[in-house]
Parts: structure tokens; C-alpha cells; sequence
């Protein structure tokens, strides 16, 4: 199993479509076997999901997503955890145990109207209350 996770600063961080580096583990027997700090090379939105796909991640943690790349990694076969918050290794390792807290149902629909980035799945709801996020 491969995970990864949007990641800053040691945390997930909250808007994909954004992410500059993902975290990512490799998992062998349920235990992490290694894990790196990729870059994003300026990839966005749909085009991490290959990004992603061509690194053979098969799980993806992150805070806020839009509809378009929660498509494309439906496409791609990766399993999607949104909705998360905190650290990153601490949300992996709860993943691990069966204990991770996140929304099922995290999306974001306000691209393209000046909205800030991070804020998408601030809350487990995953709206911080500018009614763009749901």
C-alpha cells in the first residue's frame, strides 16, 4: 500500500487542488516501511491525480477537494480520506489503526471566486463558514 498526503509544515494541509509537496508512505504488512516528501512541481486539481497515480499511491489523506479531482482519483482507483486535519504522520498512523477521523463527504465548489486557500475541511463538516465548502 502507498498513502499520501497533501502536506506542509509537518500538517495535512487543507486545499489539494493547491498542494505543493505530498507526504507519502509506503506501507508493508500494516507498519510504514518508508516514507518521503515529494514535490508537485506546480502540478493542480486533476493533474495530481496522474501525478499521483504514476507513483503508485493507492490511498490519498487530505483536508478540502474539489469535485473535479474527487473524480479523478475515482478514476485513477485511489482511495480518498478527506475531510482531515493535524499531522500528517499522526493522521496516517490512525488511518493504520482503523481510528482516522474524516468526512466522507468533503468537497469544495467555489474555484474561481477568490476564495483563500486552507480553508476547505477546516471543520469536520468541512465549511468554514463562507458557504463554499461543504
Amino acid at each position: 500500500m502507498k498513502i499520501a498526503v497533501t502536506f506542509e509544515n509537518g500538517n495535512v494541509f487543507q486545499h489539494f487542488g493547491h498542494t505543493e509537496q505530498f507526504k507519502v508512505y509506503d506501507v508493508s504488512d500494516g507498519q510504514i516501511a518508508k516514507e518521503e516528501v515529494v514535490l508537485t512541481n506546480g502540478s493542480g486539481h486533476g493533474a495530481l491525480s496522474g501525478f499521483l497515480s504514476d507513483m503508485g499511491v493507492d490511498t490519498l489523506i487530505c483536508g478540502g477537494i474539489g469535485f473535479g479531482a474527487k473524480a479523478a482519483l475515482e478514476e485513477a482507483g485511489i482511495r480518498l480520506f478527506g475531510g482531515v486535519e493535524g499531522d500528517a504522520d499522526s493522521a496516517v498512523k490512525a488511518f493504520l489503526e482503523g481510528n482516522l477521523v474524516y468526512n466522507p463527504d468533503v468537497s469544495c465548489s467555489h474555484h474561481g471566486s477568490g476564495h483563500q486557500e486552507g480553508h476547505c475541511g477546516e471543520n469536520k463538516q468541512g465549511c468554514s463558514g463562507n458557504g463554499h465548502c461543504r
